[in-house]
């Protein structure tokens, strides 16, 4: 379930409240605390996590953050996976991750969990893809889908042996399958 918290006047006013666990975010106004991952979505968000950062980063291609606050419009959410093209990562002046990212990332990856409502996490999707985000998934680990968004076009959804989309340039060979095939982590 996702718990509605009292609104902040502003995104500003927002960005200065202290970080909770889980995770809050600032939505229409509203701040909506997201629920606490699970083992399943754990387990995705980390094997997805490493198997692109393992294809992305030594070629400096893009990055993937799990659970990384991205502030941008009028608004201010916490992407289960948040990919970003390695250009557009904002490096302080020591080449460092800075802790805040005030932009959109390029790709944005929500892994639904039985509490959340999959309208409000689509919602999160869309409002990336309507502020220059290039891809959005959306896992159902339930129904083992993935809902694949891009601005301007139908949503895709696949199931089985389907090759979701990537971001250009990343060479990343998975099937809806071999990605819940992730889950089963026992030899029986």
């Amino acid at each position: 379930m996702t718990v509605t918290i009292t609104p902040a006047h502003s995104l500003e006013e927002f960005l200065k409240l202290p970080e909770t666990k889980p995770a809050r975010e600032y939505i229409n106004g509203e701040i909506v605390q997201k629920p606490m991952p699970k083992g399943k979505d754990s387990r995705l968000q980390l094997r997805l996590c490493n198997s692109i950062n393992e294809n992305t980063e030594s070629q400096k291609i893009a990055y993937a953050f799990p659970e990384l606050r991205c502030s941008f419009g009028i608004g201010s959410i916490v992407p289960d996976i948040a990919v970003f093209k390695w250009s557009r990562i904002p490096f302080d002046a020591d080449g460092e991750v800075p802790n805040d990212f005030l932009l959109h990332p390029d790709w944005t990856i929500e892994i639904l969990s039985p509490e959340q409502s999959s309208n409000r996490v689509i919602g999160n999707i869309l409002y990336c893809l309507q502020h220059g985000c290039q891809l959005g998934w959306l896992i159902d680990p339930a129904d083992r889908s993935i809902l694949v968004f891009r601005p301007g076009q139908q949503p895709e959804l696949l199931l089985g042996s389907n090759h979701p989309s990537v971001l250009d340039d990343i060479n990343l060979e998975l099937t809806v399958d071999r990605i819940f095939a992730w889950l089963k982590m026992s030899g029986n």
